[in-house]
């Protein structure tokens, strides 16, 4: 479960900035929309946050952070190789920063135990790391790791609780790796639990989404049910999905793709499958009539790249970030899907969302409480800041959140100017 995400100096993020998972005070949709965990200590956490903000205020790039994170945690040991670059980007607003390292940093618990992980990396290497575990309620140091920039290496402080073969993990990480990933490459079985909530639990969507690959799988195994109980519940009129795999046929690429693009793509997918998506709907007369999953509109196509993921999530309690919710989807679409994870039916094992959106009417819902609504802004040095509603205190039940967040009142919000073209 995520308790909350920090970055810093990475991309329109100066400051350190912070997205806390942590229940506030106030009781309302406490039974729906929070949950308590044990780790030691109690822990009362959200179910999902909703971040608004204008077009360009940092929202994506805030979502992207995480994905770094995820990606050089799983990949900087087992796939990248040395002298790879890693894929952080700093502030570049502010000349100082522009050589400093990017800052990750997440607090997160796995089978009851509660972990501070974080580092700090430039492009070439990784400068800090830390660890810090909770197995008892008290902090463990178990990693840290400093570069000295004078000795050109790096200060190790492994603590005596992390137990291995920790001077041959030392050893083995590169510059450009951390010691995290490579522990858990050379069989470090204390640390896995870590390596695999990035690994396991923690999804991030790539941009456009996950596309239909993960929800047709589902289709092909006994989950398909749940699939369709899933669209079903989105009204969309579909009765059935079939999915079936054949071969690559380059003969049904289109005409107008350039010869070089076709060979190679040929030569790309010789083993390949592709799938083909049907869906079933019924006639005037009541009989059945199928249609490519592409003939359908993009929100109904939206709607099933969701249902994989979706389902996944609420199954095994992942934590899913994902950029543009509401993109090509109804507003009762986009509350549907949200109130999934806003319910201790539907999500029994306490799965999360964290998600960016436009759609302002399930504001004014009485649909979240007032610690899941933040916010993305840039100040008047193009600096991208994270804030949550609560730091305005609105009337509970009162104010119209939808309205004074239009109205500008919690920022965030475009300011457009008059134009005129003909001037």
């Amino acid at each position: 479960m995520l308790i909350e995400f920090s970055v810093a100096n990475f991309k329109s993020f100066k400051t350190r900035q912070t997205l806390n998972m942590s229940k506030m005070k106030g009781d309302e949709f406490e039974e729906e929309n929070t949950f308590k965990i044990k780790a030691h200590n109690d822990f009362e956490l959200l179910r999902s946050s909703v971040i608004y903000g204008a077009n360009a205020s940092g929202k994506s790039n805030f979502l992207n952070a995480i994905e770094e994170m995820r990606r050089i945690v799983i990949g900087s040991a087992a796939k990248a190789q040395r002298g790879d670059l890693l894929p952080v980007s700093s502030f570049r607003l502010d000349p100082a920063l522009l050589d400093s390292p990017s800052e990750f940093e997440v607090v997160f618990i796995v089978d009851k135990v509660r972990y501070q992980y974080g580092f700090t990396a430039t492009k070439e290497k990784i400068i800090d790391e830390w660890l810090i575990a909770y197995p008892k309620g008290r902090p463990q140091k178990w990693i840290l790791r400093s570069w000295v920039e004078e000795e050109k290496k790096y200060e190790w402080d492994i603590g005596p609780n992390l137990f291995g073969e920790k001077q041959l993990w030392m050893k083995s990480t590169r510059e450009n790796a951390l010691f995290l990933s490579t522990a858990v490459n050379l069989n470090s079985q204390q640390l896995q639990p870590v390596f695999d909530w990035f690994k396991t639990t923690l999804r991030t969507a790539p941009v456009g989404g996950w596309g239909t690959g993960y929800s047709a799988s589902l289709c092909e195994n006994e989950e398909k049910k749940k699939v369709l109980e899933f669209l079903k519940a989105a009204d969309l009129g579909i009765e059935d999905i079939e999915v079936e795999s054949e071969p690559f046929d380059p003969s049904k690429l289109p005409e107008d793709l350039p010869k070089s693009i076709k060979e190679q793509l040929s030569k790309d997918m010789k083993d390949a499958s592709v799938l083909d998506i049907k869906t079933k709907r019924k006639d005037s007369a009541g009989n059945y009539v199928f249609f490519d999953l592409e003939e359908e509109s993009n929100g109904t196509r939206r709607v099933f790249d969701f249902a994989g993921p979706w389902l996944d999530s609420l199954k095994h309690g992942y934590v899913i970030f994902i950029d543009e919710l509401h993109d090509s989807l109804h507003p009762k679409l986009v509350k549907f899907l949200v109130s999934l994870f806003n319910n201790k039916v539907t999500n029994p094992h306490n799965a999360q969302l964290v998600f960016t959106t436009h759609e302002t009417s399930i504001l004014s819902q009485k649909f979240f409480r007032r610690d899941q609504v933040w916010f993305c802004d840039k100040n008047e040095n193009n600096e991208s800041e994270v804030y949550s509603l609560t730091e305005f205190s609105p009337r509970k039940g009162k104010e119209n959140i939808e309205l004074s967040y239009l109205s500008g009142r919690y920022g965030a919000v475009p300011f457009t100017k008059n134009f005129n073209f003909f001037d």
